[in-house]
């Protein structure tokens, strides 16, 4: 047989192998258990970023700049009398504790709020002046006067001991409050030193810092009972009576207790960041009595250190003055700002000084000095 017959056979038979082995493939394949569908791959969950240690304070370098803005009121008067309008930072030279400071600005009275402590003596001595009603009148129309809308003042009495009668408030409310206040109708005593004490300590604690702060007294000063006296008077009295000491010794001592009063509540006012404003209804006539004036000395003493003024008006009509002086006073400021980079502790007294060295013959008032806060 020869080739081409060969291959005439071959193919078919190579052919329907083929056929045979795809069918039984199939038969093959349909009889293996179907496995179940891979399952799917879990979801990527990123891992959260671990919140970052914050640094320590040793880990690097702190730069601390720390500022004290200082705000000083003064008043500048001519030879006069008359206030001073129109200088600038310029005129102006300020020192802190002796070196000179770089006054920022001079802020415009108007636009720093301004809080009163209005003192009213309610005591045996002052009451019975006999212009007690006037003396209402005329201070509640002070504060009409003075107080702006954004402005405030509390109301204390001093009598037998201190008494917030009204805390801050508008003009309207004030006033109203201090017309409701009674004369005394019969003998009570003076806490004066107290009731200074504790108006300065209530500017403190509801007075904002950047508020211009007032104390306004209106008292002969004379004190005959405050907590700053009690004790020490009882004691000399009753060494006096034993023969211990002498009379004369027994008044040096309470002299010396006085001074030592008008120290602590100046130091008060002083740390309230108050003026102290004193109004003495006793007149010319407190140089009559060496109490009388040991008051009134004590009064311009406090008023000094603090850039305020004492006034002893003559009457009535005098009062009304002092009032209306005291007023323009307060509205006509300047309002000295320099930034004190001082570094001496918060409790430390600081002392200042201005002056305006471009014009003479002229008087300027300002506080002595001041307690900087805690930083």
């Amino acid at each position: 047989m020869n080739f081409t017959n060969q291959t005439k056979y071959f193919a078919p038979a190579l052919l329907l192998g083929a056929l045979v082995i795809f069918l039984l493939s199939n038969v093959v394949l349909a009889q293996r258990p179907q496995l179940p569908p891979a399952p799917a791959p879990p979801r990527y969950k990123p891992k959260p970023t671990p919140t970052p240690t914050p640094l320590r304070e040793e880990d690097y370098d702190v730069v601390r700049v720390s500022s004290n803005l200082v705000m000083v009121p003064v008043s500048v008067v001519d030879e006069k009398g008359e206030a001073l309008h129109g200088l600038q930072v310029n005129d102006f030279r300020l020192e802190e504790q002796g070196r000179q400071q770089q006054i920022a600005q001079i802020g415009n009275p108007d636009e720093v709020p301004l809080d009163i402590a209005l003192l009213f003596d309610v005591s045996s001595s002052v009451s019975q002046k006999g212009f007690f009603v006037f003396q209402q009148k005329a201070a509640a129309s002070f504060l009409k006067q003075v107080l702006k809308p954004a402005d405030r003042a509390a109301i204390f009495t001093i009598g037998q001991e201190a008494r917030l009668l009204a805390p801050l408030a508008p003009a309207e409310t004030a006033a109203a409050t201090l017309l409701t206040i009674p004369a005394a109708t019969s003998p009570v005593s003076t806490s004066f030193y107290d009731t200074v004490a504790a108006a300065a300590k209530y500017l403190v604690a509801n007075s904002e810092g950047r508020r211009r702060k007032v104390i306004v007294v209106i008292s002969d000063g004379d004190d005959t009972s405050s907590n700053l006296l009690k004790g020490p008077i009882a004691a000399e009295i009753r060494a006096s009576d034993r023969g211990e000491v002498t009379p004369a010794a027994a008044l040096v001592a309470l002299e010396a207790r006085h001074r030592q009063a008008v120290s602590e509540v100046q130091r008060a006012v002083q740390q309230s960041d108050a003026a102290f404003y004193s109004i003495n209804p006793g007149g010319p006539s407190v140089h009559l009595n060496q109490i009388s004036m040991r008051a009134e000395t004590g009064m311009e003493t406090i008023a000094q250190a603090t850039g305020g003024t004492a006034f002893m008006p003559a009457g009535e009509q005098d009062l009304q003055r002092v009032f209306s002086e005291v007023a323009a006073e307060l509205r006509g400021q300047y309002l000295l700002q320099y930034y004190s980079n001082s570094q001496a502790p918060s409790g430390e007294f600081r002392r200042i000084a201005v002056s305006v060295p471009t014009r003479a013959a002229i008087r300027v008032r300002a506080r002595q000095g001041y307690y900087p806060k805690g930083k």
